[in-house]
């Protein structure tokens, strides 16, 4: 079975899918972008912004869903551009201090709405 986790806090959907399900003792996430949840407007902004737009409405998912960023045990961190990687990883590892999760990091051509960054999330619920 798999249920479906939501939340006014995070972005909705632009599409035909879930902010996050929750299945067999995990919860997925969709990649977030940086849209701003009460408008749905994209934030513009430098990559530390963007990341910390995407970052918080991952932790509001991660909220409704009742864990946090203690659960994530595996991130996946798509760049427009590479050369963005340290910014990211900078305000990323402020939220993953201790016992981060496994992460891959690929670059990519491009990503809705023009955002030089987009992250998904498998956490343990």
């Amino acid at each position: 079975m798999k249920e479906i986790v939501s939340t006014d806090k995070a972005p909705k959907a632009i599409g035909p899918y879930s902010q996050a399900v929750k299945a067999g003792g995990f919860l997925f996430l969709s990649g977030q972008i940086p849209l701003d949840p009460a408008t749905g407007e994209f934030v513009a902004g430098e990559i530390r912004e963007q990341t910390e737009r995407v970052l918080e409405n991952i932790a509001a998912v991660l909220a409704e869903a009742g864990v946090g960023f203690d659960a994530v045990v595996k991130t996946t961190i798509f760049l427009t551009d590479l050369a963005n990687f340290g910014a990211v990883n900078e305000v990323y590892g402020s939220r993953f201090s201790a016992a981060p999760p496994a992460r891959s990091t690929v670059e990519v051509k491009g990503l809705p709405r023009g955002a030089l960054v987009e992250i998904e999330v498998l956490a343990l619920c």
